[in-house]
């Protein structure tokens, strides 16, 4: 393969999504997937809390201390909405939101 950032990792091909933002459905038990083709080219695969930016309907929501879910043989990540957000913004299961930004969370 010609580009290391693009590298085909374990498994099935997944989602080729290699740049900030994008559009994602939240799945039933409120969790949004970071397809692993974004989290090696973010470098993120070590990361266990992030500040992340979304978008819904338009008004941006920045969550910070994100924990960032995964599986053993993957580079995808996981995180869950907190309820207070999805409850203040009427975020449920199968709306669509934009991740804007994902950056580290460094706890003060």
């Amino acid at each position: 393969m010609c580009g290391q950032e693009l590298r085909q990792g374990r498994g099935a091909p997944g989602y080729r999504v290699t740049k900030l933002p994008y559009k994602v459905r939240v799945y039933l038990n409120n969790q949004v997937l970071i397809p692993a083709s974004l989290v090696r080219v973010l470098g993120i695969s070590g990361l266990k809390y992030a500040v992340i930016t979304i978008s819904y309907n338009g008004v941006p929501i920045t969550i910070k201390g994100v924990k960032l879910l995964r599986t053993k043989h993957t580079n995808s990540r996981q995180f869950t909405i907190p309820r207070e957000v999805r409850e203040t913004y009427g975020i449920k299961p199968g709306d669509e939101i934009e991740i804007i930004d994902i950056k580290p969370f460094k706890p003060t």
